[in-house]
């Protein structure tokens, strides 16, 4: 597969993603290619954050993780007046 058939391919993907997938998407690539150029940040994080950071990474792979929105709805619920 060449170069340009990969990029088609990946486009043609994409494209057919409802909208929350692809801001979905868009997160994942941008954390990728950014990952990949400065970790000093993860360097200086203690060794219980990185822990937490860890085990909250493991959780969303294992589908126990709880959508942003849903926890903000629940609070804006909770706290109507904030």
């Amino acid at each position: 597969m060449t170069t340009s058939d990969l990029k088609l391919r990946i486009f043609r993907q994409i494209d057919a993603l409802e909208k929350s997938k692809l801001e979905d998407v868009y997160g994942v690539i941008l954390n990728y290619i950014n990952g990949h150029k400065d970790i000093s940040d993860w360097n200086m994080l203690s060794e219980n954050q990185k822990i937490g950071i860890s085990d909250a990474i493991e959780e969303i792979d294992a589908n126990k993780g709880i959508a942003g929105a849903a926890v903000i709805e629940k609070f804006r619920k909770k706290y109507p007046r904030v």
